[in-house]
C-alpha cells in the first residue's frame, strides 16, 4: 500500500502549510462539532447558561478559573 501523500522535503513551505492545515483544521473541526452538539442539547432542554449557573444557588461565590490557556472570571 502506497502513502496517500508523496514524501516532501522538510524545507518545502507548501508541505509545512499542508501539515498546519491538517493539524489546526482537526482542532477547529472538533470544536465546531462540539459547539453544534452542545447547542442542540441546550436547545432541547430549553436551558440557558445563566439558568444552569443559577441552579448552584445564590451563595455560590464567583471564581477565577483557568480555561484553554487563559484565566477567566465568572460573572
Amino acid at each position: 500500500m502506497q502513502p496517500m501523500l508523496p514524501p516532501a522535503e522538510a524545507s518545502d513551505p507548501v508541505w509545512a502549510i499542508v501539515v498546519a492545515i491538517i493539524y489546526f483544521g482537526s482542532f477547529i473541526a472538533i470544536g465546531l462539532a462540539a459547539r453544534i452538539v452542545l447547542g442542540r442539547l441546550m436547545r432541547r432542554s430549553s436551558e440557558t447558561l445563566e439558568e444552569i449557573h443559577a441552579q448552584a444557588g445564590p451563595r455560590r461565590n464567583k471564581r477565577t478559573v483557568f480555561l484553554l490557556g487563559a484565566w477567566r472570571s465568572e460573572r
